[in-house]
């Protein structure tokens, strides 16, 4: 599904939470959290699922992971592979990452570095708000 696709039933716009391919009942695992987060994108994705977002101590299987990540916040392979702990097979990890240019901005070549190392592919990057970029993680399929 394409950021710009137009949405179902004529919608011409999409939230950020559809736009993320969520929709109502998806469990949706947040970590990464802290006071720089985009509310504003935090209640998009809830209004989408219909729920809200589950945190680290859930406990039970996810289907998506949306991880906050800044520069400076350790290591990225470590943390991508930490946020598979939880996730569903055929499960999404959507890395929210600080726009370019704006405080703690990371490199897309952190990210194309560490998403292999973590046994990760990237798929997309769309911006999701107006300080946030999302980049689509997946693992790739094979026969675990």
């Amino acid at each position: 599904m394409s950021a710009t696709s137009g949405g179902r039933e004529g919608t011409a716009t999409q939230n950020a939470g559809e736009r993320l391919g969520l929709t109502t009942g998806t469990v949706v695992q947040e970590l990464g959290w802290d006071e720089d987060v985009d509310d504003q994108l935090r209640i998009e994705i809830e209004d989408t699922i219909d729920a809200d977002m589950v945190d680290g101590e859930y406990g039970n299987v996810v289907d998506t992971v949306v991880l906050w990540w800044r520069d400076g916040d350790g290591d990225l392979v470590d943390t991508l592979v930490d946020s598979l702990t939880d996730l569903a097979a055929g499960g999404v990890i959507w890395l929210l990452t600080p726009k370019v240019g704006r405080p703690s901005a990371v490199d897309p070549a952190d990210i194309s570095e560490a998403a292999p190392v973590a046994g990760l592919s990237t798929t997309t990057t769309a911006a999701v708000s107006h300080d946030w970029t999302a980049t689509r993680l997946v693992a790739p399929k094979t026969g675990r």
